[in-house]
């Protein structure tokens, strides 16, 4: 993939780190560390997104008349059928 050079400004605080975090060994250079955090971050949204869209499916699904121990049994019930509970 082809690179398109960025300027971006940091505090000395987050140089030093930056150059910390290539000097250990762990990045080439300041921009595969930045790359690297991007790519985290892409992550992160994209597992807070999955999270959302489950939290807003169980709100949209109303309330159960159901307890919790009777909705836990059921969770239950495929491990004990396969002996892991």
């Amino acid at each position: 993939m082809a690179t398109v050079p960025k300027t971006i400004s940091v505090t000395e605080k987050n140089e030093a780190w930056i150059n910390s975090r290539v000097e250990s060994g762990d990045y080439g250079n300041a921009s595969e560390y930045i790359r690297d955090l991007i790519r985290k971050d892409q992550a992160a949204q994209s597992q807070y997104a999955k999270l959302a869209a489950l939290l807003q499916k169980g709100l949209d699904s109303g309330l159960n008349e159901r307890s919790v121990l009777d909705i836990l049994e059921d969770a239950k019930a495929p491990l004990k059928a396969n002996g892991k509970v």
